[in-house]
């Protein structure tokens, strides 16, 4: 549905303060060196849930929503502060922005084609905003739809939370509103600071590793099991006997978009994707998934004019990634963390400083457990990830399913006119479908 059809708007602002009080021993939240280094940006989330009465809507499901966010707040009490000067969140208790709004389309019909640019008004904040470390560090919309349905927008800022910690949150969140919690629910564990001491930084990241921005354009594709299936088997090559999913799916959209940047360039471009990694997993011992902050980290993988098969490509993404745990996760297992980190982004700025260069950035959202998350009304009908503006980002995360997989990708203007007729790609997946087409009917749509 196109942005101009989809009418927000807002009825109520408030404050969402922690059901208790911080203690005064935890009024200091030392930040890691991994949150000091992570974008200032908001990380959002779309929830869309047609299963709700719409004659609820702003009474008690409205409060249970924000008595729920407030006992969860005091759990996660470090995202109710506000960070205070770069290596550090003072939980002030200043707590989280809860805004209510009113859709006056059909939540149906807005499904039946979902717009990239409309699903951003369900959001309360833009994500490249300086807020995020300057504001509050969680903000929440629910957009209630004319004759039902609810979409909650979720923003939490990138210098306080990683997706795990996103989904830890969301979780307990949906877990506190459910009146789920009780002695096996997962606390969250705040030591990633012991483990990653902050240093004296910059408030913000080095600009080399910033995604520049452009006239863009941002297009869905959705990939079903079949497909997926027919493109690991492609990619079978020597290196790589038994390629993942997401791989399949993350080079064959590398190598469309590296034919469409070639298509518009008079030269050959190199070619990098930085991809991200949940370092928790990696680490020796591994780290529990209830570990708060940003314990994430990137590696790159890079294509010459003579690596665009689908092999290589996969080839490519899969030594990126074992060079990865072989020189940077071990360093970090021997407190050498700033080093470790401090080489990452020199390596990533000389690369980009090289110019003739095209960089592209994709994140892995699959396997995240969001189409469970239940407020007490039901599972999602359908989870989306707004897109920011900048381009040659791709978010990938499961269907519903759990069985396909749904990329957003943003392009320049340019670039996209050949990427949405690349052949191959067509093959592969459908373009901007009906997200109806992924759920089972209901009803109450």
């Amino acid at each position: 549905m196109a942005i101009d059809q989809v009418n927000v708007e807002i009825v109520a602002r408030e404050v969402i303060r922690p059901s208790s009080p911080t203690l005064n021993h935890l009024r200091k939240f030392n930040l890691s060196l991994l949150d000091q280094l992570a974008p200032v940006s908001y990380e959002p989330l779309v929830l869309l849930y047609s299963n709700f009465q719409q004659q609820l809507a702003g009474t008690h499901e409205s409060q249970r929503l924000k008595r729920s966010l407030s006992e969860t707040l005091t759990r996660f009490y470090p995202l109710a502060g506000r960070i205070k000067d770069g290596a550090s969140i003072e939980c002030n208790d200043l707590g989280a922005v809860f805004v209510e709004s009113r859709v006056s389309c059909l939540l149906s019909k807005f499904l039946e084609k979902p717009d990239a640019e409309a699903i951003r008004k369900f959001i309360p904040v833009e994500t490249e905003s300086p807020e995020a470390l300057t504001g509050s560090l969680v903000l929440v919309q629910a957009n209630f739809f004319a004759c039902g349905g609810l979409a909650i927008g979720v923003c939490i800022s990138h210098k306080a939370a990683d997706p795990v910690t996103f989904s830890t949150f969301i979780k307990a969140w949906a877990a506190a509103a459910f009146r789920s919690v009780d002695d096996s629910t997962v606390l969250p564990l705040f030591n990633a600071s012991s483990l990653f001491p902050p240093q004296n930084l910059p408030l913000t990241r080095p600009a080399a590793v910033e995604l520049m921005n452009d006239k863009c354009v941002t297009k869905r594709l959705v990939f079903d099991a079949s497909k997926i299936a027919a493109l690991q088997a492609k990619a079978v090559s020597e290196s790589v006997t038994c390629p993942t999913r997401v791989e399949a799916v993350t080079a064959l959209i590398w190598k469309c978009a590296m034919n469409a940047s070639r298509s518009n360039s008079e030269h050959l471009r190199y070619s990098i994707l930085s991809q991200s990694v949940n370092l928790r997993e990696r680490m020796v011992p591994p780290l529990p998934e209830n570990t708060i902050g940003n314990l994430v980290g990137y590696f790159a993988s890079c294509a010459t004019e003579c690596e665009i098969e689908l092999q290589s490509l996969v080839g490519q993404l899969r030594k990126g990634l074992l060079d990865f745990g072989e020189n940077y996760v071990e360093k970090l297992g021997e407190d050498k963390a700033f080093m470790a980190v401090r080489e990452s982004f020199q390596e990533a700025g000389s690369m980009l400083q090289e110019g003739n260069v095209d960089f592209y950035a994709s994140t892995d959202f699959c396997r995240f457990p969001f189409y469970g998350i239940d407020f007490g009304w039901g599972k999602p009908t359908w989870v989306t990830i707004p897109t920011g503006a900048n381009k040659n980002v791709t978010t990938i995360m499961d269907t519903r399913d759990g069985e396909g997989v749904e990329a957003w990708v943003t392009l320049t203007e340019e670039d996209m006119a050949f990427f949405e007729r690349d052949r191959e790609l067509l093959a592969a997946a459908s373009l901007d479908p009906s997200a109806l087409d992924l759920i089972r009917p209901m009803s109450s749509l």
